[in-house]
């Protein structure tokens, strides 16, 4: 079950040289089922007269806790019975961090200092990654929920697609099984290119389930291969030696437990085969093999029994270690694919590992800021030169203007020149009457802004948009986004502290 604890608003006001202590303010989720919707439980903020810099800091963790497994299918994935048992989890973890590990150690030969980390935990990992003079917060926060949401995404193929063959490698569905691999490894390329790490991450824990449970559903090992089928992750190789619907396959086991039920012809002639598998139905081939289970209802047809790996027991010790090492090593095979497509560095910014996050502005270009404008630009530029050159710096710059009844386009780069370029463009002008379109400018950046971005908004009037509407999407973007974004008031009087101005991203 998905947790959603509460929100925290801190309010940091600032006139003058004067810094006023933060106000916390709490509002709470309700969360309509497990796929229902937000829903927020208001809170009224207060603001006093006067203050000329409002800095409203959203910190939002999103727990995720894996699913039990009582919510995924039966028998259809790698589960922990016994001890030293392995499940699809700790399997893509496995694989997960020795790559990850592996791009870091890359990365800091590449920048001429070592990888060493202090220790296990996300953030001596990510500590180490970013190298020993990365300046500001280093936390693991964004690594470990990028790991939990690809491991979520991962068992949620048992609860989605719990009948579907090809997810599983069941019921011989090998071509259908390796065009989701490969159809979804194009996709989570295209995501990571697009810099929409969270839909790389979806589609890379479904896709690795998929990938593990060929290893577990299949007679791989049994035929004696102990290496990968990179024919999996390559369409463009054939599968070869497929046992076609009316080879039989298997003898029939009435304990359902038994070490080999492989017909020798099978074995000898390495024909690849895997078993069926029925939750509404009992319908096999002749003499096709089963999954095996309680829940397999073909598992009690002749030949009876299953060859899936599924479960560590003595009668298939041998077998189930070798599945579970195929599968992460298959996992790493298919991982390094990933990794020598996207570059380094994208690839570890799609498991929440970056040296920063993208920098955002939004900027009232109204005429009422013509006396505001030029002091806009400072303040922008004082906060781009602070990062430049540094390995805080960030990755990218998005500008959105506002005007009204106009805002917008979204302006992106990864250039800081070329952002103090585009800002020097802006122009003071239109909108004669107050307010402005603020709220539709911030919803436009949340909209473009990756998770833990900072979002600063330039503008001296209050908030035209700032109906039911528009608070309903921005308080459901805002906090999926897990932002940070400050409101400057009045720029010709403001005076920003150093510490506030600005500060480190938050890590979530």
């Amino acid at each position: 079950m998905f947790k959603f604890p509460p929100l925290k608003f801190s309010i940091y006001s600032v006139t003058g040289q004067q810094t006023l202590k933060p106000t916390g303010v709490v509002i709470g989720w309700k969360h309509q089922g497990l796929r229902g919707a937000l829903e927020p439980i208001p809170a009224v903020i207060g603001r006093e007269a006067g203050y000329t810099l409002d800095r409203f800091v959203m910190n939002s963790l999103l727990v995720i806790a894996l699913l039990p497994l009582a919510l995924l299918g039966p028998g259809m994935a790698f589960v922990s019975i016994g001890g030293g048992a392995s499940t699809h989890v700790s399997i893509t973890g496995t694989a997960l961090l020795q790559k990850v590990q592996e791009t870091c150690r890359a990365v800091a030969e590449k920048n001429g200092y070592e990888f060493n980390p202090t220790g296990s935990s996300p953030e001596e990992l990510v500590q180490a990654c970013l190298g020993p003079t990365a300046k500001g917060e280093v936390s693991g926060a964004k690594f470990h929920s990028a790991l939990q949401e690809i491991y979520t995404q991962n068992g949620l193929v048992d609860r989605d697609f719990v009948n579907s063959a090809p997810h599983h490698f069941n019921s011989e569905a090998f071509l259908e099984g390796r065009s989701l691999i490969t159809q979804g490894m194009v996709t989570i390329k295209i995501n990571i290119h697009n810099e929409n790490f969270q839909a790389a991450r979806t589609t890379l824990g479904r896709v690795l389930h998929t990938l593990q449970d060929f290893y577990s559903h299949s007679n791989w090992v049994e035929l004696g291969y102990t290496k990968p089928y990179s024919n999996l992750i390559n369409p463009g190789l054939p599968l070869d030696n497929l046992a076609d619907v009316n080879t039989p396959t298997c003898s029939d086991c009435a304990s359902g437990t038994c070490p080999n039920q492989l017909l020798p012809n099978i074995l000898k002639d390495k024909k690849l085969t895997s078993g069926y598998m029925g939750v509404f139905s009992s319908f096999k081939p002749k003499g096709k093999c089963s999954h095996g289970g309680a829940a397999d209802l073909t598992s009690k047809i002749n030949p009876r029994g299953g060859i899936s790996k599924d479960e560590r027991r003595q009668d298939n010790l041998a077998f189930y270690n070798a599945a579970v090492k195929a599968a992460t090593d298959a996992s790493l095979e298919l991982l390094q694919d990933l990794r020598l497509a996207v570059g380094d560095e994208d690839f570890l910014r799609m498991m929440g590992i970056a040296r920063s996050s993208v920098l955002c502005f939004v900027i009232d270009t109204t005429g009422s800021m013509s006396d505001d404008i030029e002091e806009a630009r400072s303040v922008v530029y004082q906060i781009i030169d602070k990062y430049k050159g540094t390995q805080d710096e960030p990755s990218e710059y998005i500008l959105v203007p506002f005007n009204d009844p106009e805002f917008g386009p979204m302006i992106r780069t990864t250039h800081a020149d070329k952002m103090k370029e585009e800002i020097s463009k802006l122009k003071a002008s239109g909108g004669d009457d107050a307010p402005e379109m603020c709220l539709s400018g911030l919803q436009l950046a949340l909209t473009g802004a990756p998770s833990s971005s900072d979002i600063y908004v330039f503008t001296d009037a209050t908030a035209k948009t700032l109906s039911s509407k528009t608070l309903s999407k921005l308080s459901l973007v805002a906090p999926s986004q897990r932002c940070r974004s400050s409101l400057l008031h009045h720029l010709a009087d403001a005076v920003v502290p150093s510490e506030l101005l600005p500060l480190t991203t938050t890590k979530t």
